[in-house]
């Protein structure tokens, strides 16, 4: 069960991030927006042929390689959760790791299946499998406005901070890979420690005789003071 944790958190992650799409797939229709907080939270359904947060790749074999990529990486990310919970590491840091992994076979399972499932692939896609499109919904528009006309280049146009559409797989990567980088030194203290020691320990130039300035020896000590005597004529 130490071990098994980690990866029943990840399981969680893959049901709510699931059963948020079908949801939204069942019950909305393509580009539709609900407002869930006034104004700067709402569903908007929308479909990603690409990666997170909108990012799409525009080539007919762009998404088989990405959907392969990120088969490859589920696999990675699953075995390295493995190994690293096996050696005891931090409990935070594999907390992050279950959320990534949760979050990679979430959009995993929609890039494979949803083509033939829910026969979202793109237009013109050479299989339905692979080609499924990943479903998003979240949508933060926090604030917008349009830029003045005196401000230079950008004068006149409308500015959306945040507009990138995602959904749970996505948060749940972001908030593991985040998380990881704040509190590293946290989850890798003895690593740091061990680092921080070698560096106190490593002495300075010149103390060890590499510079030249302090290469006399112990043994060039003793023998400098046994020499011989002279012999006496």
């Amino acid at each position: 069960m130490k071990i098994y944790k980690y990866f029943i958190i990840a399981l969680v992650v893959i049901i709510i991030d699931q059963a948020s799409k079908l949801l939204v797939h069942e019950h909305m229709y393509l580009h539709q927006e609900i407002n869930v907080i006034g104004d700067w939270f709402r569903l908007h359904y929308l479909l990603n042929p690409g990666m997170a947060f909108g990012i799409r790749w525009n080539n007919e074999f762009g998404k088989l390689a990405l959907t392969v990529f990120r088969i490859a990486a589920m696999a990675g990310i699953g075995y390295y959760l493995w190994r690293m919970a096996s050696r005891n590491t931090h409990p935070g840091f594999l907390w992050c790791m279950a959320l990534i992994l949760g979050g990679a076979v979430g959009n995993v399972i929609d890039s494979t299946f949803y083509g033939v499932l829910l026969n979202n692939h793109p237009a013109g896609s050479p299989t339905p499998w692979f080609h499924g499109q990943v479903i998003d919904m979240l949508f933060f528009p926090i604030f917008e406005f349009y830029i003045p006309d005196w401000v230079p280049l950008k004068g006149g146009e409308f500015f959306l901070f945040f507009s990138p559409v995602f959904n749970i797989a996505d948060s749940s990567i972001f908030i593991g890979v985040v998380t990881i980088l704040l509190f590293q030194r946290r989850f890798f203290k003895d690593k740091f420690h061990h680092d921080e020691t070698d560096e106190a320990a490593t002495p300075a130039p010149g103390s060890n005789g590499i510079d030249g300035t302090s290469s006399l020896t112990v043994g060039d000590s003793a023998s400098s003071e046994t020499k011989d005597p002279e012999p006496v004529s």
